[in-house]
């Protein structure tokens, strides 16, 4: 009998071991599979397109950025306006607003100064503008400093490409002297390749001239077809004296719709420090918003953009943004800007 009882109790001793191993086995599968299960999840989940350590936009290639400034009737800007509030068409297509926000973000600025001599008396004026400009903006800005006359010259020194530093960048508005004539095109143009160098999603040019031209190599059509290729914007301020032979207007006017910048023509150029942080005001107030178009066949043609915006407790609404893009034929390689404090331009 007591043999009998051994092996009994030998089998329930087996089969608890067995059972017990079961259950670990069956432990380890379920952890197991919740690991997997997590980081499936981390895998699939999407990137955000922007936080606050990291500013640039993680968009794909197709994709059309916009940079609206809204206004109401009294030309005042309008803040806390919703993504459902805008339109965008294309060609006259809506097109489905893939990305939103309006925040104070990091900009890569270009000051392009006329140096020539008719700017010579004005010279004091534009400097302190510039300045109360750099003041006014994001401390974060990556910024430098185009001057032309005969010539093309970056400001900054060699090995500098972008500064957030204003004594650096009052040295560089004077390291050029006010003599010879207007490379204005060649001095935009160099100011359009080197945006590209910076880091910022959103670009911008202050040009500061009488808006005449007697010296560069590249055509105002091919400015303004570059301009058109670049994400820029591009405000001027035009600063002549009505006896001004080489004033251009018009040309300035044609920078600022094409972009969607604006052009200012003040009186006097004691004004152009009130106009200068204006604009900072403008650009730290902007809504940037991004389509993918509908039609995306890359056909070489420009394309007509036109944002509306309708918000019934604002009144009427205008938003300023580019006019169009230029479709490239093909992807383009990033254009390279200069580096250094001379230009080929």
């Amino acid at each position: 009998m007591s043999r009998y009882l051994l092996k009994f109790f030998n089998i329930r001793l087996l089969c608890r071991h067995k059972l017990a191993s079961a259950f670990r086995s069956l432990n380890v599968l379920l952890m197991v599979i919740l690991v997997c299960s997590v980081a499936s999840a981390q895998e699939t989940q999407p990137s955000q397109s922007d936080s606050d350590d990291d500013y640039t936009l993680k968009l794909n290639a197709d994709m059309v950025i916009l940079n609206a400034t809204v206004l109401d009737h009294h030309n005042a800007l309008v803040s806390g306006l919703d993504k459902a509030d805008f339109r965008i068409y294309e060609d006259h297509l809506l097109q489905p607003i893939k990305y939103f926000s309006h925040e104070d973000i990091p900009v890569t600025v270009g000051v392009v100064v006329d140096n020539s001599g008719s700017m010579g008396p004005k010279r004091n004026d534009v400097i302190a503008a510039a300045l109360a400009f750099a003041r006014s903006s994001n401390p974060h800005d990556q910024m430098f400093v185009v001057n032309f006359n005969d010539r093309v010259l970056f400001g900054l020194p060699s090995g500098i490409q972008f500064t957030d530093q204003i004594d650096q960048l009052q040295t560089a508005l004077s390291a050029i002297h006010t003599i010879g004539q207007t490379a204005l095109y060649d001095g935009v143009a160099a100011a359009l390749d080197h945006l590209n160098q910076g880091s910022c999603e959103k670009k911008i040019l202050i040009l500061i001239s009488d808006g005449g031209d007697n010296m560069s190599k590249r055509s105002l059509t091919q400015v303004l077809e570059m301009a058109r290729h670049s994400s820029a914007i591009i405000y001027v301020i035009g600063i002549f004296d009505e006896q001004d032979g080489d004033k251009n207007p018009g040309v300035l006017k044609r920078f600022a719709h094409e972009t969607g910048g604006e052009a200012f023509f003040p009186e006097s150029s004691k004004e152009i420090v009130s106009i200068c942080e204006g604009i900072a005001r403008d650009i730290r107030n902007q809504y940037t918003l991004a389509y993918v178009p509908i039609v995306s066949v890359k056909d070489g043609r420009y394309r007509t953009i036109d944002v509306r915006v309708s918000a019934p407790k604002h009144g009427r609404l205008i938003a300023r943004t580019r006019a169009g893009y230029a479709v490239p034929l093909s992807v383009s390689p990033t254009v390279s800007g200069t580096n250094g404090h001379d230009s080929n331009y």
